[in-house]
C-alpha cells in the first residue's frame, strides 16, 4: 500500500491510496450538513457542468429511492429531473402528491417544487438530454429462481445509451440499485456503449453508489450516512460523483464498482442474520426461563467483538424491500459460484420459524378473534412487502380466526381506496381506530414499536390478553394479560 498526492487544475488536492492497484481517494472532512435546519449548503469549487454551475441531475425511477435521492438533492440546491415510465406516478408528482409514506418528504418535494428545484417527466431520454449526471434506482426484484433480476436496469442502460449518442458532452451515470458483483461492468456497461457508439471513460462515466436508506428516516439517512461508498469505472468518474457529495458528512469510500455492488448485499446479509439470531436465542431463553433482553443487553455491551448493537434485540420476524431479496440474491450468486452459506441458507426458514412461534403463542391462548397493531412491514412506513404482521395474519386466517388490524398509515379510507384500486388483498379487516381494534378482538398482538402501538397495548392490558412481538411494553411483564413474544 503507497500513499500518494494528485493535483488537478480543477480539483482540490487530495491524498491518493493505492491498494493492490486500485485507486481510493481520501477527501479533505467535510462540515455536517445542517439538518436541523435543513438549508443547502453552497458548495465550492464544484466544476462539474458549463460556467461552473452544478450539474444538472437526472433521477431515473421514482420509486421509495429515487423519490427520496430526488428530494435531498434537490433540497442541497441541485436541479433534479425525475424520470419514471410510470404515467400515474408522474402525474401523481406533477399535483405535487406524494405515493408513499415517509416523514419529511412531502415537504422536501413541495419545497423543491414550490422552488423550480425539482421537475418530472415519462421521457427518460429526455431527461438524460437535459442533465449533466444520471441517478439510476429502478427496481431489481427476484425472479423465480431468487436470483436478482435486472431487465428494468437493462432497459435504463439502454436509454441512457440512446441519449448519450445524441449527446457531445461527458455524461456521469451513477447506478444505484443493489445488483449482484460485475453487473455494472459485465452486463450495463456493454449496453450503454452499444446505444451510445461511446466508449466508457471517454464519452462517459459511470460510478456504483449504493443507498443505506432505511425506510422512516430515509432523510435524516441521506444528510448523515453511515457512510457513502462510491465505486469508480475510472478516476475522473469517482471525483465527478464524490463531488455530489461534498456538503454531506463524512469522507466517501472510493472502490471499485465490484465491491461497491457487492457491499449491499453483503450489509443486507448481515443485517438478516443479527435479527435472526437474536430472536433464536430469545426462544431458547424463554424456554429455560432466562430473561432474553437482560442476556442480550450483557452482549451488546461487547463493541470491539460484537460490532454494533443494531438490531440486536429479540423481537418479531423480518420483512421489507431489502433483507428478503437481498438474502436470497446473495445465495443464489453463492450457489453459481459452488460455494455453500449454510447460515445465510437457513436465514429464510429461522424467519418462518419466528412467526409460526408467534401463531403457536396465540393459539395456546384459544382466542376467536385477533386484532394486530400495525400491518406495514415495520413503523413509521405505509410498505407492506414481505411484512411478517401480513404473513402471521394469513396465517391466523387459514386457520379460521377472525382477523382485524389498524395501522395509522393504512386505516384510512383514503388509503383503503387506493389499495383497492391497486388489487391489493390484504387479510383480515380494517378498523377505523384503535377502540374498534379493542372492542372486536379476544387477543391483541403488537407488531410495531413506537408511541402510538404502546399508548393501544397499555389501553388494551386493561380488559384483553396482550402478544407483545416487539419488546415494548417489557415493564409490564408481571400483568397477567401480558405476553412476550421470546421474553
Amino acid at each position: 500500500m503507497s500513499i500518494t498526492d494528485y493535483s488537478d487544475s480543477n480539483l482540490p488536492k487530495m491524498k491518493c491510496v493505492i491498494i493492490d492497484g486500485d485507486v481510493m481517494t481520501i477527501k479533505p472532512k467535510q462540515q455536517a450538513y445542517a439538518q436541523t435546519k435543513l438549508e443547502p449548503k453552497v458548495i465550492d469549487n464544484v466544476r462539474l457542468a458549463k460556467n461552473n454551475a452544478k450539474p444538472r441531475l437526472s433521477i431515473l425511477g421514482m420509486g421509495y429511492v429515487g423519490l427520496v435521492t430526488a428530494a435531498c438533492f434537490s433540497e442541497l440546491g441541485y436541479q433534479v429531473i425525475g424520470a419514471d415510465p410510470d404515467k400515474t406516478k408522474i402525474d401523481t408528482l406533477s399535483r405535487g402528491e406524494v405515493p408513499i409514506v415517509e416523514p419529511g418528504l412531502s415537504e422536501l418535494l413541495q419545497q423543491a417544487k414550490s422552488e423550480n428545484r425539482l421537475s418530472a417527466t415519462t421521457d427518460v431520454i429526455d431527461a438524460v438530454l437535459k442533465s449533466d449526471v444520471s441517478l439510476i434506482s429502478v427496481g431489481t426484484p427476484s425472479d423465480d429462481s431468487g436470483s436478482c433480476n435486472i431487465r428494468y436496469l437493462q432497459q435504463a442502460a439502454k436509454q441512457i445509451g440512446q441519449a448519450l449518442k445524441m449527446k457531445n458532452n461527458y455524461h456521469l451515470i451513477i447506478f444505484r440499485s443493489t445488483v449482484p458483483p460485475k453487473t455494472c461492468r459485465e452486463y450495463l456497461i456493454p449496453l450503454i456503449e452499444m446505444h451510445s457508439g461511446k466508449t466508457r471513460g471517454l464519452g462517459f462515466g459511470v460510478c456504483f453508489n449504493p443507498e443505506f436508506l432505511r425506510e422512516s428516516s430515509a432523510i435524516e439517512d441521506f444528510f448523515n450516512p453511515p457512510k457513502t461508498v462510491i465505486g469508480c469505472l475510472d478516476k475522473r468518474s469517482g471525483d465527478y460523483a464524490a463531488k455530489l457529495y461534498q456538503a454531506i458528512p463524512g469522507e466517501p469510500i472510493m472502490c471499485s464498482l465490484e465491491a461497491a455492488e457487492f457491499v449491499k448485499y453483503v450489509d443486507n446479509a448481515w443485517h438478516a442474520v443479527k435479527v435472526s439470531f437474536a430472536n433464536e436465542i430469545g426462544r431458547l431463553c424463554k424456554s429455560v426461563g432466562v430473561n432474553s433482553h437482560q442476556v442480550m443487553e450483557i452482549f451488546k455491551q461487547d463493541t470491539k467483538l460484537n460490532i454494533s448493537a443494531n438490531y440486536l434485540m429479540p423481537g418479531f420476524a423480518y420483512g421489507g424491500s431489502c433483507l428478503p431479496k437481498d438474502t436470497s440474491g446473495i445465495l443464489s450468486l453463492a450457489a453459481r459460484n459452488g460455494v455453500d452459506l449454510p447460515l445465510i441458507r437457513s436465514l429464510a426458514e429461522t424467519n418462518d420459524r419466528h412467526i409460526g412461534h408467534a401463531l403457536e403463542l396465540i393459539e395456546r391462548r384459544g382466542p376467536r378473534s385477533v386484532g394486530i397493531v400495525g400491518y406495514s412491514f415495520k413503523a413509521g412506513t405505509d410498505d407492506l412487502r414481505e411484512s411478517p404482521s401480513i404473513r402471521l395474519a394469513a396465517a391466523l386466517e387459514k386457520l379460521g380466526y377472525q382477523v382485524y388490524y389498524y395501522d395509522p398509515n393504512l386505516c384510512t379510507e383514503l388509503k383503503q381506496q387506493r389499495l383497492h384500486q391497486a388489487g391489493a388483498k390484504l387479510p383480515g379487516q380494517y378498523c377505523k381506530n384503535s377502540n374498534v381494534l379493542i372492542r372486536q378482538s379476544d387477543l391483541i398482538v403488537v407488531a410495531h414499536q413506537d408511541a402510538y402501538a404502546e399508548s393501544i397495548a397499555n389501553k388494551a392490558m386493561a380488559r384483553k390478553p396482550l402478544l407483545d412481538l416487539m419488546g415494548l411494553c417489557e415493564s409490564s411483564r408481571k400483568n397477567q394479560n401480558y405476553q412476550g413474544l421470546c421474553w
